[in-house]
């Protein structure tokens, strides 16, 4: 699954590069979406891989905060590229006039941009907050990788319970911010579709939007069972294991297979 969510995602900006056809606002975030899968999946499946295939299990503090922040940053970049494209869709069907105004090349480098800007802010933030703490008694994460909240389940201290409420609060007010706006995207979206006289026209204009939104609702669905979820004080949590694994996995497979221009490439 590693190597197929790797091969998959360089397939897309492979395909995006070579066809001239395909070097639209739209593709451009789709590529960046492929930059940042690659990347997540880089920082945490091979040092999974490696910990599952060895006896020695351990990781160090400056490699498990470095591992936190590019999970956090690559994450959060991930929720902005996703309501960036739902903007993008947004803007195509509701203002197709300007729509070469508003997506222009350097707007849509700067928003692209904008959008790593921002992930990599709340991933450092996230992580020198959780990574300020004292660490005391026993040294074992329950987890396949440093996951934010059993690094936390570890800390001692009287800020220990206001940081694990403040990191709570950080992650679910990004995604709940960021899908929101993808929701209202969708909202005038549906108004502007429904308006349409003809059923084939309706039809063809949403089936533009079908794969943006199966990944939004895959990402948005697995990270509210890994934020979420209540779990055990010594739960391994397999679900958000599957969670961000099929999460990537999935999401190359939707975007080529229901993305006709795409496909057709």
């Amino acid at each position: 699954m590693h190597l197929f969510t790797l091969l998959g995602n360089l397939l897309i900006m492979a395909t995006i590069w070579s066809e001239c056809s395909l070097h639209t606002p739209m593709y451009l975030f789709l590529c960046a979406l492929s930059i940042s899968e690659i990347l997540f999946t880089v920082a945490v499946t091979p040092r999974m891989l490696v910990d599952m295939l060895s006896t020695h299990h351990s990781i160090t503090f400056v490699a498990c905060a470095s591992q936190m922040f590019f999970s956090f940053m690559l994450g959060f970049t991930h929720s902005f590229l996703l309501m960036i494209m739902g903007y993008d869709r947004y803007v195509a069907i509701c203002h197709p006039l300007r729509y070469n105004v508003l997506m222009g090349t350097q707007g849509c480098v700067r928003l692209v941009s904008w959008s790593w800007v921002g992930g990599s802010v709340m991933g450092m933030m996230v992580t020198l907050i959780v990574f300020h703490l004292t660490f005391c008694g026993s040294n074992v994460i329950y987890h396949f990788g440093c996951h934010v909240l059993s690094l936390l389940k570890l800390s001692c201290g009287r800020d220990t319970s206001s940081v694990t409420l403040g990191v709570i609060l950080v992650c679910v007010t990004a995604l709940m911010g960021c899908s929101f706006l993808i929701f209202l995207s969708y909202v005038f979206i549906m108004s502007t579709i429904l308006r349409i006289p003809s059923a084939e026209g309706r039809h063809k204009i949403f089936s533009t939007c079908v794969s943006h939104l199966t990944v939004v609702v895959l990402h948005y669905g697995f990270a509210s069972i890994i934020y979420l979820k209540p779990k055990g004080p010594h739960s391994m949590d397999s679900n958000t294991l599957m969670a961000t694994v099929l999460t990537l996995f999935l999401s190359p497979i939707i975007f080529s297979l229901r993305n006709k221009d795409l496909k057709i490439a």
